[in-house]
């Protein structure tokens, strides 16, 4: 069956993830029902686009069921993220969308008649020792995670005992890095950060590292996954390892902007945090930082390097350069608007070395 013949359901389609999934699978001569929780959003980011939109949300997935019927991959996207580094805890959302809304989200497709379902899932799933190369057998102990890792755990086992129950059906999982990449609407708190560096509002670089990927590239691994992806098998799609530092650097690069110099020490994040937390229980507006973000910032310092060879082996999938990333997702924030009522930035953005 060729990609004309397909028809994919994406939910979190509007999302960083999602969106560029959708524009790769319609490049690619797909099927689309895109779902979205707000159709005006969905029409606007699809706008021109052979994309069908269902209105929709995952803590109500028999509201929009009906439209799982003839679809021939799932694409499960969708997922509570953002607002647990936004300040306060956010468990029982994230336990209510990221596994309950997984079983009923697979129980009504199964009954529509899908059989194959591509699951996002995590790096965060994984473990390791301080400075080990991470791979997709070395999971995360429930008990040592955080609540967004601890969901998408929980979100996994879903997904497994499902295959279990149903072995007719075929499920794949693609576990991402830290995404950025153009289309970022959220902000996601990786857009928020390039924001931030071009506004100028970064304090200082945090003690932290992540594995840096370009959404775009994970978007490719979910299709390719779709196609080629082995049954219950897991796919790494973690990119490259940066500190902070580095990240400000690649920046600095494509940007003009000159980058903070100075190091945030721990325990000056975990006090911001805390004043920040306070803030938000009183205002009930975004933080700059949570302490939920401290921890996982201290704790996945050494323990972020994640082997995408398999994903690159077995699905063809290339990652390309973070400075390409960072460039890209500068110029769609650009050209899109969003750096509009910055002090100097626009003409830095002009000036870097005429790549912008």
């Amino acid at each position: 069956m060729n990609g004309s013949q397909r028809t994919a359901f994406v939910t979190g389609a509007t999302g960083l993830l999602g969106n560029n999934l959708v524009r790769q699978l319609v490049a690619r001569g797909w099927n689309v029902k895109a779902l979205a929780r707000s159709r005006e959003r969905g029409e606007a980011q699809f706008a021109g686009m052979p994309v069908e939109v269902v209105t929709g949300d995952m803590r109500n997935v028999a509201a929009f069921a009906e439209q799982l019927r003839d679809v021939d991959v799932l694409f499960h996207t969708a997922a509570f993220f953002r607002d647990g580094f936004k300040g306060g805890r956010h468990r029982e959302q994230m336990h209510a969308i990221n596994v309950l809304g997984t079983r009923e989200l697979l129980s009504h497709a199964y009954s529509a008649g899908v059989r194959r379902f591509v699951h996002t899932s995590s790096a965060a799933v994984l473990h390791g020792k301080p400075g080990q190369l991470i791979d997709q057998t070395m999971h995360r102990a429930l008990r040592d995670a955080e609540d967004y890792p601890a969901s998408k755990i929980l979100s996994d086992r879903e997904v497994m005992s499902f295959l279990e129950k149903h072995p007719d059906a075929s499920a794949s999982f693609v576990l991402p890095g830290w995404m950025v990449g153009p289309g970022d609407l959220g902000p996601t708190s990786a857009g928020q950060m390039v924001l931030d560096f071009v506004n100028r509002k970064l304090p200082g670089i945090p003690p932290a590292a992540f594995s840096v990927v370009d959404a775009r590239d994970v978007a490719e691994a979910h299709i390719e996954a779709s196609l080629n992806g082995g049954h219950g098998e897991r796919y790494i799609a973690a990119g490259r390892s940066l500190t902070m530092a580095e990240i400000f650097a690649l920046l600095e690069k494509v940007t003009g902007i000159p980058a903070p110099k100075r190091s945030i020490p721990v325990p000056v994040l975990y006090a911001l945090a805390a004043l920040q937390e306070a803030w938000h229980f009183v205002s009930r507006k975004p933080v700059l930082i949570s302490m939920a973000g401290v921890r996982f910032m201290v704790g996945s310092r050494d323990q972020i390097r994640f082997d995408s060879s398999r994903t690159e082996r077995e699905l063809g999938v290339r990652f390309r350069p973070v400075e390409e990333t960072l460039r890209d997702t500068v110029l769609w924030y650009r050209d899109n608007g969003w750096l509009r009522g910055t002090t100097d930035a626009g003409a830095k953005l002009g000036m870097a070395g005429g790549a912008l």
